[in-house]
């Protein structure tokens, strides 16, 4: 089998090329030797009569017909392992934080994997705490399951994120993976910063494919973000958490590779083979026999359209679901989670308790309630509503703003400290609430608070200053 090919045409990141003998096979790498730096192409497409088509994960500047490339016959691959902890790598494992080049016999593992079975899955749910009321009230994370949070643009998806980061790494006995897709330079610098900050950057590994690399490399960052994190299931039988910010510009990258292949668009423009590549990440996400990669994601909205099929694609795959509102955070609510588009399908009282799933459904119900009664208050006034009603929108609002929190990380540009409260404080809270147990409270009692007890201090605190 050869492993000699040549350039024949230069087409942006897509490079055609010709080799003797047998064509390579499709998603195994190519490398071009342009004056002693390796360019890494992944092959697309067999084009015959000895030709074939590969996408570059690299500029592909100063590259020209005829100039040599060799065949590897086998993936892409990165290294993975101990090396790779508390460093900041690209698409292909360089180091990108100005420390020591990787050693040399670091382990490495092809990009393309299997999904595992669904024999290898852990049959036990096991529900963790983030220290964020709304999302562990309305949608708990498991061990080995997939959270998305979908928002459009300035709604503080990447807030959440790093709030979550923060939250799970330091009370989280594992190993932490972010993949920064389409991700600023600015964002992987602050990222670094804080995860040296938080002082879990010796069990954390950021993979970052910029937005200004090739769609090929931010095409396949998610890959080797994810390639890193099973090494460490399986081999070091460490938990995972797998933060991914954002899956949209996934979506976007693939879509600029299909159309610079040459394939027909599919619906809105998105390439013909979206759902397969979403399934081809998502599904890699799973539980092995001893430990389990746990996924939170992030995924821009475009246009603030939830029927885009991108969004759709991502969604189907989700244990939790988690809406940003741009109304909420106009309003100043903050985490602008929606809790009435925001599920999940852990809320079963087989797995959170009867107390939490009844609490939930009850505190959403009330929500529901409030949001069908907005437009007649808008016009005629809570006054206008019955005895019923208005003690109905006077929980809604109270449970509104309880379930808001100042966050750790925005702290420096609140001046609030933030607040980590544990879920069974969170159910009492919004259960002491929806029985009507505040009714007396002032609204603002409940603002940017941790449990119920700030709330309770700070009526009391009201009230005498009052008298």
């Amino acid at each position: 089998m050869s492993d000699a090919a040549h350039v024949v045409a230069v087409r942006g990141p897509v490079i055609d090329f010709a080799c003797e003998g047998a064509l390579p096979a499709v998603g195994t790498a190519v490398i071009v030797d342009l004056e002693g730096y390796d360019i890494t192409c992944e092959v697309q497409a067999h084009l015959g009569d000895g030709r074939f088509r590969a996408i570059a994960l690299q500029p592909t500047q100063g590259l020209s017909r005829r100039m040599p490339a060799t065949l590897t016959h086998r993936p892409i691959t990165v290294p993975v392992g101990p090396a790779t902890l508390g460093r900041l790598l690209n698409v292909l494992g360089d180091p990108g934080d100005d420390g020591p080049a990787l050693p040399a016999d670091t382990p490495r593992r092809a990009i393309h994997q299997p999904v595992p079975p669904l024999s290898r899955a852990k049959a036990a749910i096991e529900v963790f705490s983030t220290g964020i009321k709304i999302l562990d009230l309305l949608a708990p994370l498991a061990q080995g399951g997939k959270a998305a949070l979908f928002g459009g643009a300035g709604v503080g998806k990447t807030v959440l994120v790093t709030e979550l980061i923060h939250a799970m790494v330091t009370g989280y006995d594992g190993v932490s993976v972010f993949a920064g897709v389409g991700e600023r330079s600015r964002e992987g610098h602050e990222m670094l910063h804080d995860m040296g900050q938080y002082g879990v950057l010796d069990r954390t590994v950021l993979v970052y494919g910029q937005m200004n690399e090739p769609p090929g490399a931010r095409w396949r960052v998610p890959l080797t973000a994810l390639t890193i994190a099973e090494h460490i299931r399986d081999e070091d039988r460490r938990n995972v958490l797998l933060l991914m910010d954002n899956v949209f510009r996934f979506v976007q990258a693939g879509a600029e590779v299909s159309g610079l292949l040459g394939r027909m668009p599919s619906r809105v423009g998105y390439q013909p083979t979206l759902e397969t590549e979403v399934a081809g990440l998502q599904e890699r996400i799973a539980s092995g026999r001893h430990a389990a990669i746990t996924a939170i994601e992030a995924v821009y909205v475009p246009a603030d359209d939830f029927t885009d099929p991108a969004v759709s694609a991502i969604s189907t795959h989700m244990d939790s679901t988690v809406v940003l509102s741009r109304d909420l955070a106009a309003q100043g609510i903050y985490p602008a989670i929606d809790p009435l588009h925001t599920t999940s399908v852990l809320l079963d009282p087989a797995i959170v308790g009867a107390d939490h799933a009844r609490t939930a459904a009850d505190v959403r119900e009330i929500m529901e309630r409030y949001e069908e009664l907005r437009d007649v208050i808008a016009m005629l006034g809570v006054e206008e509503l019955g005895r019923e009603e208005q003690l109905m929108v006077g929980r809604a609002r109270r449970l509104q703003r309880f379930l808001t929190q100042p966050f750790f990380v925005a702290a420096p540009f609140t001046g609030m400290e933030g607040r980590s409260v544990a879920v069974a404080d969170t159910i009492a809270g919004c259960r002491r609430i929806v029985d009507g147990g505040c009714d007396d409270w002032a609204e603002a009692s409940f603002y940017m608070i941790g449990d119920l007890g700030e709330a309770e201090a700070r009526e009391a605190a009201r009230r005498k200053g009052a008298a």
